[in-house]
């Protein structure tokens, strides 16, 4: 299994403020012989005639001393597991998890935000102090 980020409870206690329910931790996936861990797997209800929504959640904390080498890392995991989700479970949505300081002082950046755009990365803003989500970026 692969080690937590820091930031894993904070950032299940904050969706199921939201009222998701946690449906898988880790969601585990096997693609092509290839398994994966995503951090968290959650679906919420909404309206009857839409049904439940799902979503995977990638928590991402960029502790390191290099925020753009952190995102290197989490881009390309994001990316793979986006891919594995489109096969084996095409209606869950990929988002990354990140903390609201490392938004701040990272994503916002033009380059950041270039990437993200032609990526099309799906975020999760949260606040790691008050365990609740301040935005989510779709």
């Amino acid at each position: 299994m692969a080690a937590k980020d820091k930031f894993h409870t904070v950032v299940r206690r904050a969706l199921e403020k939201e009222e998701w329910k946690i449906t898988d931790d880790p969601l585990r996936l096997e693609v092509g012989g290839t398994k994966f861990e995503i951090d968290l797997g959650a679906e919420q209800l909404l309206a009857a005639e839409r049904g439940k929504e799902k979503i995977a959640v990638e928590i991402k904390t960029f502790l390191s001393d290099s925020p753009l080498t952190d995102y290197h890392a989490a881009l390309g995991q994001f990316l793979n597991y986006r891919l594995a989700l489109e096969i084996s479970d095409p209606i869950r949505i990929l988002y990354l998890a990140v903390p609201i300081g490392v938004y701040e002082s990272f994503f916002k950046r033009e380059f950041a935000q270039i990437s993200i755009e032609r990526y099309q990365i799906k975020q999760i803003i949260y606040d790691p102090i008050e365990e609740v989500i301040l935005q989510w970026i779709p």
